[in-house]
């Protein structure tokens, strides 16, 4: 089992009522107050997508955030998490919306 500072990534993509919520600002709002980088955009399906890298109970964290909270105005159906894996340094030095 990864311990609480090691380095994880992990993609996500969210379902729900995600867009034109402010979801994605409320997602890199969130991502900085724990310290994570990535990026976080919306798709042309609908949802939102991104990549969280930062230690693993921070990103544990941000995971039930994604899952459970969002934006004020989102309802979030469903979240999927992928391609989970350890890391040995963060590959971007913030957290960026994507256009």
């Amino acid at each position: 089992m990864a311990e609480g500072n090691t380095l994880v990534s992990v993609d996500y993509e969210i379902f729900g009522k995600v867009q034109g919520v402010f979801f994605r600002k409320y997602t890199q709002a969130e991502s900085k107050k724990l310290g994570l980088v990535g990026w976080v955009q919306n798709t042309d399906q609908g949802t939102v997508q991104g990549q969280l890298q930062g230690p693993i109970s921070k990103v544990r964290h941000m995971q039930e955030w994604l899952k459970t909270r969002g934006s004020p105005k989102s309802h979030i159906d469903r979240a999927n998490f992928k391609n989970e894996k350890v890391i040995l340094k963060l590959d971007y030095t913030d957290f960026q919306i994507v256009k």
